[in-house]
């Protein structure tokens, strides 16, 4: 199926839970935070968020420094 992640199109395997896009992705789940079709998500949510065909996600990553 296909998914919108910050603007690229995303070939994923349906069922895809927003917890596996993010390890598939590299991006540790504690370092980044989801918008799923124009909704926030709760970090404890990631895992029981199941991905549709078509789905948008805008996923923005944390950067420390100084």
């Amino acid at each position: 199926m296909q998914i919108i992640v910050n603007g690229s199109c995303l070939e994923v395997d349906s069922g895809f839970t927003l917890l596996a896009l993010l390890d598939h992705m590299g991006k540790p789940s504690a370092h980044v935070a989801v918008e799923h079709n124009g909704e926030i998500v709760e970090r404890n949510d990631f895992s029981s968020v199941t991905l549709d065909d078509e789905d948008r996600l805008e996923i923005v990553h944390f950067v420390g420094g100084g």
